[in-house]
């Protein structure tokens, strides 16, 4: 149903009838592993200006990728990641263990 790439790769998904009889198919919650489960390849300190796809798309070479940097530094809102000047990224190792 879903890139490899993507976040939502591998989440079930489930059925909702509705009193009607309509039935709505939708993901099952994806939980947010815990920060420092996985292999980091790098620390970033980020820098005035910065992005997040910018920042991912340097580290990992797509841009939409951000997600794992989410999930490697416990964030739920990605804007919070850059809204610190001086804050250290963990940049997690790219799915599949190559760069």
């Amino acid at each position: 149903m879903f890139p490899v790439t993507s976040r939502y790769y591998g989440i079930e998904t489930a059925k909702y009838v509705t009193p009607d009889g309509r039935e709505i198919v939708y993901l099952r919650r994806r939980f947010v592993p815990a920060a420092g489960d996985g292999p980091i390849i790098a620390e970033h300190l980020v820098t005035q200006g910065e992005r997040l796809d910018n920042i991912t798309a340097r580290y990992l070479g797509d841009p939409e990728q951000f997600w794992r940097v989410c999930d490697a530094n416990n964030a739920m809102q990605p804007d919070e990641l850059t809204a610190e000047i001086g804050r250290r990224l963990r940049i997690p190792f790219p799915q599949g263990g190559a760069i």
